[in-house]
C-alpha cells in the first residue's frame, strides 16, 4: 500500500504544543521528586564537622576520627583495620586498637559486626603473632560475646570459635574454659548459656580426655538438663562434636543416654535436635546400641510423626535414605519391608487422602502444611539413590518403580527438579537395567518447567551414555531401541530453551547436545539437528547461544559418516555465514573457523576454509577484520611447507595490502601488533620434527580419524553391493571392522569411540576391496591407513609404522577424506599430493619399524 501522507502543518503545531506541554509537566514532577532530595544536602556546617585535615598519615588519621569523628568515619576506621595492621602494626596496637576498644562500648550494630569481621580476617592474616593476637584482641571479643543484639552476638562467637582453632591449649583453658564454668550456670543469662554451649562443641577436641571427662563433660551434662529448651537444643545439636572429640567408649556412656533422654523432651526441637544427632553419629554406635537403643526410637519417631510430633516429619524424611543404611544390618525382613513402605507413604504424602482422614480435614488443610508435605516430598526424592542401595538394585522395578514415577510425575517443581539432579545417580545404580526408566528421562525432558530441565542435562551425556550403553538389550545396533522417543524429546527441549528468556540454560543444553555423535546416528543428527545448529547461529541474539551452537555444529561435521551431508554443510558454512550479508554471521563465521582448527586436522581447514577466511580481510566491516587480525596467529599455525607454501604466501600478500591500505586507526594497530606475532612464529615442515612432536602427533590422529571415517563409509557401501560374499571374504572384512574400533579407541576424543556404534553400522561382515578406499579430486590414488597400525593416542610409547612419519602430502589423504565435485574452496594441496605420493610409492611397500 502507497505511504500515508504527511500531517498536515496544522497537525504537527498541535503535536508539537502537546509535547512541549507534556514535558513541562515532567519537569515540575521533577521538580517535586528532587525538593526532599535537596533538604537532605549537607550543610557547610556538616561538611565542615566531616572535614579532615590532609597532612595527616594514617594513624593521626584514624586516632583522630575515632576520637571525634561520626559513626560512620569510625566504621570505616574499623574496617581498615587489616591494612594498618599490616602497613604499621605496631602503632596500630600502641593507638589505634586503644581506640576501637572504648568506641566499641557505645557503638552501633553496624560498627560492631564490622569490628567482628575485621578482627577475624587480621587472624586469618596472620598479620601479628598468635600470642601477641590473644594478648591484644581476645580479650575484646570475649568483652563482646554477650551483646544485647543476638546478631551481634553471634558475629563474634563465630569470631572467637575460628579463633580457637589456633590458640595455644594453655590460653583457651584460661581465658576459654575456666570462665565457661561460670557462664554456664543457671544464673547466668539465656544468651550466656546458649554461647557457652556453642564454645564447649569446639573445645572437646582440643584437650586430652582427662580433662574433657572432669571438666568440659559435668558442664555438657548441666546444658543438657537446663530449664530453656532453647538450652538444651543447643547442647543437643553440640553431642555429635563433642562425640568426636572423647571417643566411642565415652560417647556409648556418657553422650547416649543423654541422647536418649533428650529424644523424649516435652520440647519439639529437642527431640527434633536428638533425632538429627543420633543419625549423624550412628557410624559410632556398635551393633547392640543400633538395635537395643537406636531402632527402637527410630521407630517411636516414625510412628509418632503422623499422628503426634509432624514438627519431626521433614528431617525424617532427609535423614531416612542414610537412616535405613546405617541400620540395615539388623533389620528383619519385617522392619526392612516396614521401613521401605514408610518411605513410599512419604513420597506421596499430601497428593492422596490418608487412613483416619476424612474429607473435611483434607480440604482444612493449610498452606503451610502443603508447604512442609511438598518439603517431604522433594526430600524422598533427595534420597531416592539411598533408597535404590538399600532394596538392592536388582528389585529397583518391583520395589520402587511405582514410586520413582510417581515422584517424576510429582506436581510441584521442587520435587521433579531433585530428582533431575539425582537421575544420574539412579542410572548408575540400575546398572545394565538402566533402560527400565527411559520413560521418565523423555518425561523430564518434556517437563514444562526450565529449571528442570537445568538440571536434568548438566548430566545429560553421561545419562545418555549409560542408556544406550549400559542395557543388555542396547546392543550396538539397535540403540535407538531402548529409547525410542529421545530424539523428538531432545528436540523439543531444545526449542523450549530457544523461546524462553533463560538464554543460560538454552546455552548450556547446546554445550551438551555436542554428545549425541556417541549416542545416535550419524542421519539422525544430520536431519533433526545439524540444520538446527546452522540456524541458531544466523538468528539467536545471544552471542554465547550463537557460539556453543557453533562449537556443537562442528562435533556434528567431525563425526558426520556421508561426504554428501559434509560437503553440503561446508559449502553452507561459507556461502551463508562467510560470505553472508550480515557482518554478524561473517563474525560468527570466524568463531566457527576457530571451532573447526580446534577440532579438525590442519590438512582439513586449509584444504576448505583457509582460502574464505582470507577473503574478509577485504570486509567493509572494521570490526570483522579485527576479529580476523586476532586469528590469524592461529591460521598460520596450520600450514606446513613446502606443501602449503602457495598458501602462505596468499597469507603474506593479504597480511601486506593491509598495511597499505587499513584506514581504520584500531584495525591498523592490531595488524601491526599481529603482524610481530606473525615473524617469531615458526612453520612447521613436512617432515616429522622433535620440537612439533606433540602437535604434530595429535594432528596425525585427527588425519587418521578423518580417513578411517571416509574408508569406513566406502565398506558399507561395498557391503551393500557384495552381500552374498564368501564367509572367508566376510571374515577378512570383520577383522578391518575390529582394527577400526581398536583404533579410534585410543584416539583422543573419544572414550570408547561411540561414534563407531551408531545405527548404520552393521554386525555383519563388511568387504574391504580397497587399501585406499577414497581418490583424490585429482584423480590420483592417495595414501591409505593399513589396519596394521596400532591405534596410538597421545604420548603413547607404542611402535608405529613408517606411516606415522610419513610427510603430510602421503599421510593425509585428507583430500581423499573430504574430496567431493561440489565446487568448494580448495587450497594447493591437491596439486602437492599426487607429485608427492607417486615419489613416496616405494615406502608404501616396505614399513619400518620405529620406537619413540
Amino acid at each position: 500500500p502507497p505511504p500515508p501522507p504527511p500531517p498536515s502543518l496544522k497537525t504537527r503545531a498541535s503535536l508539537l504544543q502537546n509535547n512541549l506541554f507534556g514535558y513541562i509537566e515532567d519537569l515540575q514532577e521533577l521538580t517535586i521528586i528532587e525538593r526532599p532530595v535537596r533538604r537532605s544536602l549537607k550543610t557547610p556546617e556538616e561538611i565542615e564537622r566531616l572535614t579532615v585535615d590532609e597532612e595527616l598519615n594514617d594513624i593521626e588519621r584514624a586516632v583522630y576520627l575515632l576520637s571525634s569523628g561520626q559513626d560512620i568515619q569510625g566504621t570505616s576506621v574499623v574496617a581498615n583495620l587489616p591494612v594498618l595492621m599490616q602497613q604499621n602494626p605496631a602503632e596500630t596496637l600502641r593507638r589505634v586498637l586503644p581506640k576501637i576498644r572504648e568506641v566499641l562500648h557505645v557503638a552501633g550494630v553496624e560498627m560492631q559486626l564490622t569490628a567482628a569481621v575485621a578482627f577475624l580476617t587480621i587472624q586469618q592474616e596472620e598479620s601479628v603473632s598468635i600470642h601477641t593476637y590473644s594478648h591484644s584482641f581476645l580479650h575484646i571479643i570475649l568483652q563482646n560475646l554477650e551483646h544485647r543484639d543476638a546478631g551481634v552476638s553471634n558475629a563474634w562467637l563465630e569470631t572467637l570459635l575460628a579463633v580457637i582453632e589456633v590458640l595455644p591449649k594453655e590460653t583457651i583453658r584460661h581465658e576459654i574454659l575456666n570462665p565457661l564454668v561460670s557462664k554456664a550456670q543457671l544464673s547466668q543469662t539465656l544468651q550466656s548459656r546458649l554461647v557457652s554451649c556453642k564454645i564447649l562443641g569446639k573445645l572437646a577436641n582440643k584437650f586430652e580426655t582427662h580433662i574433657i571427662k572432669r571438666e568440659i563433660l559435668p558442664l555438657v551434662k548441666s546444658l543438657c538438663q537446663d530449664v530453656e529448651y532453647e538450652v538444651r537444643s543447643c547442647m543437643c545439636r553440640q553431642l555429635e562434636h563433642i562425640a568426636q572429640g572423647i571417643g566411642t567408649e565415652l560417647t556409648k556412656n556418657v553422650v547416649l543416654p543423654e541422647l536418649v533422654e533428650l529424644a523424649r523432651d516435652e520440647g519439639s526441637s529437642v527431640r527434633l535436635a536428638a533425632f538429627e544427632t543420633l543419625v549423624n553419629l550412628l557410624e559410632m554406635f556398635d551393633a547392640d546400641d543400633r538395635s537395643q537403643t537406636v531402632l527402637p526410637l527410630v521407630k517411636s519417631f516414625c510412628e509418632k510423626s503422623f499422628k503426634v510430633d509432624e514438627s519431626i516429619l521433614v528431617s525424617l524424611s532427609f535423614h531416612l535414605g542414610k537412616l535405613c543404611n546405617g541400620l540395615y544390618g539388623i533389620f528383619t525382613p519385617e522392619q526392612h519391608l516396614r521401613f521401605l513402605e514408610f518411605y513410599k507413604k512419604l513420597c506421596t504424602l499430601g497428593l492422596q487422602q490418608e487412613n483416619g482422614h476424612n474429607d473435611n480435614q483434607i480440604q482444612l488443610q493449610t498452606l503451610e502444611q502443603e508447604k512442609k508435605y511438598i518439603s517431604v516430598r522433594k526430600n524422598c526424592a533427595y534420597n531416592f539413590p539411598a533408597m535404590i542401595v538399600f532394596v538392592d538394585p536388582k528389585n529397583f522395578h518391583l520395589e520402587l518403580y511405582s514410586t520413582f514415577f510417581c515422584l517424576c510425575h510429582d506436581p510441584e517443581v521442587p520435587v521433579r527438579y531433585t530428582m533431575a539432579i539425582g537421575l544420574y545417580e539412579v542410572a548408575k545404580l540400575l546398572d545394565s537395567g538402566v533402560y527400565v526408566i527411559h520413560k521418565e528421562l523423555v518425561t523430564l525432558l518434556q517437563d514444562d518447567s526450565l529449571e528442570v530441565l537445568d538440571a536434568l542435562i548438566s548430566h545429560l551425556p553421561e545419562i545418555l551414555e549409560l542408556m544406550t550403553t549400559g542395557g543388555e538389550n542396547s546392543g550396538s545396533e539397535s540403540k535407538l531401541l531402548t529409547v525410542p522417543d529421545l530424539i523428538p524429546a531432545l528436540t523439543t527441549a531444545e526449542q523450549r530453551a530457544a523461546t524462553s528468556l533463560k538464554w543460560r540454560t538454552h546455552e548450556k543444553l547446546l554445550q551438551k547436545y555436542a554428545c549425541l555423535p556417541h549416542i545416535i546416528s550419524s542421519d539422525q543428527i544430520y536431519y533433526r539437528f545439524l540444520h538446527r545448529m546452522l540456524t541458531i547461529i544466523m538468528t539467536n541474539n545471544v552471542l554465547p547461544v550463537q557460539k556453543a551452537a557453533a562449537r556443537t555444529l562442528c562435533v556434528y561435521l567431525r563425526y558426520n559418516r556421508k561426504q554428501e551431508q559434509r560437503h553440503e554443510v561446508i559449502q553452507k558454512l561459507i556461502e551463508q555465514l562467510g560470505q553472508g550479508k550480515s557482518y554478524w554471521n561473517r563474525l560468527r563465521f570466524l568463531d566457527t573457523c576457530e571451532f573447526i582448527m580446534e577440532l579438525f586436522s590442519k590438512s582439513f581447514f586449509c584444504k576448505y576454509f583457509f582460502l574464505p577466511v582470507l577473503e574478509l580481510t577485504h570486509d567493509p566491516v572494521a570490526n570483522v577484520r579485527m576479529k580476523l587480525c586476532y586469528l590469524l596467529p592461529k591460521v598460520k599455525s596450520t600450514l606446513k611447507v613446502p606443501t602449503d607454501k602457495h598458501l602462505l604466501q596468499q597469507l603474506e600478500l593479504c597480511i601486506r595490502k593491509l598495511l597499505c591500505q587499513e584506514k581504520d586507526k584500531d584495525v591498523l594497530t592490531i595488524v601491526k601488533r599481529t603482524v610481530l606475532e606473525l615473524d617469531r612464529m615458526e612453520i612447521s615442515v613436512d617432515a616429522f620434527q622433535k620440537r612439533f612432536y606433540e602437535n604434530d602427533l595429535l594432528d596425525q590422529e585427527k588425519e587418521r580419524e578423518e580417513q578411517l571415517l571416509l574408508e569406513m563409509e566406502q565398506l558399507e557401501k561395498e557391503k551393500q553391493q557384495n552381500e552374498g560374499r564368501s564367509t572367508s571374504i566376510s571374515d577378512k572384512i570383520f577383522e578391518k571392522k575390529r582394527k577400526f574400533f581398536v583404533f579410534v579407541g585410543s584416539c583422543k576424543e573419544g572414550k570408547k569411540s561411540k561414534l563407531v556404534r551408531s545405527q548404520s553400522f552393521s554386525t555383519q561382515a563388511l568387504h574391504p576391496k580397497y587399501g585406499n578406499i577414497d581418490k583424490c579430486s585429482n584423480k590420483s590414488s592417495a595414501t591409505g591407513y593399513t589396519s596394521s597400525i596400532p591405534g596410538v593416542g597421545k604420548g603413547s610409547m607404542l611402535p608405529f609404522s613408517d606411516d606415522s612419519f610419513r610427510t603430510r602430502s602421503t599421510n593425509i589423504s585428507g583430500n581423499a577424506v573430504f574430496s567431493s565435485t561440489a565446487p568448494l574452496a580448495t587450497s594447493s594441496r591437491n596439486t602437492a599430493n599426487s607429485v608427492d605420493q607417486k615419489n613416496n610409492g616405494t615406502k608404501d611397500s616396505h614399513s619400518r619399524k620405529m620406537s619413540l
